[in-house]
């Protein structure tokens, strides 16, 4: 058994290369020999968010404060309280973050295949946040 304390990991600022807006990382816990899963929580303020990107083995986001957005290619913007599961297929192109004036929190876990969890993509424009915003909620 093994126990990662609350606060024994440092936070980071989420790099602009990978995020639009203020958005802080916590790592939870990394893969190891007999582990492939990764996680860490995040917590985008408002109007942050990922750039569009994918997972090899898929992710799940388990939202855990505020209220946030998400996405995938060629879908419908979808609003995401606390509580709620999502998980991405492999290799489905998404993204995710906060909802215009509401800060969100979430935690995200997915698979490591060969030290690769993400493969980042071009970042979400405003133009595409917000027009996916207004045609989703007016």
């Amino acid at each position: 058994m093994k126990i990662d304390r609350n606060g024994s990991q440092n936070s980071a600022k989420g790099p602009v290369e990978w995020f639009t807006g203020n958005v802080r990382l916590d790592p939870l816990f990394a893969a190891n020999a007999s582990r492939r899963a990764t996680a860490g929580a995040a917590t985008f303020e408002p109007g942050a968010r990922t750039a569009w990107h994918t997972h090899p083995l898929g992710q799940t986001l388990i939202v855990t404060g505020g209220v946030g957005l998400v996405q995938r290619a060629g879908g419908p913007i979808e609003e995401v309280r606390p509580g709620d599961v999502i998980w991405f297929e492999p290799g489905e192109k998404h993204w995710h973050g906060a909802a215009p004036s509401t800060a969100m929190t979430h935690i995200a876990i997915q698979e490591n295949v060969d030290g690769k969890v993400v493969d980042w993509l071009a970042p979400v424009t405003d133009e595409e946040y917000l027009g996916a915003v207004k045609r989703a909620f007016g």
